[in-house]
């Protein structure tokens, strides 16, 4: 039986409180509560999969009072740029759908949704530019911040402390909008595989095989490469794009991979095996990187795909 709005309203409230109850874990001294937080935007990908990107944003503002009753005005609008407001724009492109010539629903594939994903995390780095005053500002900052965290951690000052502060700071930006967007993908499927196990889902559940990346984002990588031979700000800005940008093509290289495994009788055992060993060691993503480097040119998916078998995208 279909629900009422206002039941559909309450439910996305609740939704949005408790993913800030999920935020509020950052109060923690507990390392465990990072797991917490990174589960943030699950609550809010559940209401938005499940009833539309208007419940997402009902989640999302629920959220944000809840944060500005427990918390402060700042901890709320944060909430409001990391979470709330790229998930009402990702949920919102997720069930787009046109109508076919047959009558067929074809939604918006998995490809396209990545590059939203991607540049999101892009505009999350050039936003902390602006607000800091260029790259030189942002540069600053972070060597200030990471260089007093460095003094709290150890008892006496590291002799090369402020080449230690350097260098993070030149690709915390990078590592911090890859994080936030490998956050939002494995929120997002662990929201729509959630609602889809209980046939609530408001799309169907997209093929990972079927993702397809546009052959610019790797021309983006490229002008990024040639970023870095600059000095300066040229080249801080195309090292974190670099590190941004091998999300998306990471995705790209397991759409290859699972195309290319239902070529074996037992598909299922070969992706377990594949991320067991990503989990203990991380390099076969960076291979999967790599991987996907190669398909936006060269078309392995449908290379790999086993014969007859159509893979979209």
């Amino acid at each position: 039986m279909p629900m009422n709005r206002l039941a559909i309203a309450a439910i996305a409230a609740g939704c949005g409180g408790v993913s800030a109850c999920l935020y509020l874990a950052l109060l923690l001294s507990s390392p465990g509560a990072m797991i917490l937080v990174y589960l943030t935007q699950l609550p809010l990908f559940l209401a938005g999969l499940w009833f539309g990107s208007v419940a997402a944003a009902i989640a999302g503002f629920s959220g944000v009072v809840v944060l500005l009753a427990a918390s402060d005005l700042l901890g709320a609008a944060i909430f409001t740029a990391l979470n709330a407001v790229p998930v009402v724009v990702l949920v919102r492109q997720a069930l787009l759908a046109r109508r076919e010539a047959d009558g067929t629903l074809r939604w918006y594939p998995p490809g396209r949704l990545t590059v939203w994903v991607t540049a999101l995390g892009i505009l999350g780095i050039g936003a902390a530019i602006l607000l800091l005053g260029g790259p030189e500002g942002l540069q600053a900052t972070l060597r200030e911040v990471i260089a007093r965290a460095l003094d709290q951690l150890t008892e006496r000052s590291l002799p090369d402390r402020d080449r230690v502060a350097h260098t993070l700071a030149s690709v915390i930006p990078g590592i911090a909008a890859a994080s936030w967007m490998v956050m939002a993908v494995i929120n997002g499927a662990l929201a729509q595989g959630l609602l889809a196990r209980f046939h609530v889902a408001w799309r169907p559940s997209p093929d990972l095989a079927a993702l397809s990346l546009p052959r610019w984002l790797t021309a983006a990588l490229g002008v990024a490469a040639l970023a870095t031979l600059f000095g300066g700000g040229w080249r801080f800005l195309g090292i974190n794009l670099i590190i941004a940008l091998s999300v998306p093509f990471c995705l790209g290289g397991l759409a290859v991979l699972h195309a290319a495994v239902r070529r074996l009788p037992h598909p299922g055992m070969a992706l377990i095996a594949f991320y067991t060993l990503a989990g203990m060691f991380g390099w076969p993503l960076l291979a999967a990187m790599v991987l996907g480097l190669f398909e936006a040119w060269l078309g392995l998916r449908r290379r790999l795909a086993p014969h007859g078998v159509q893979i979209d995208g």
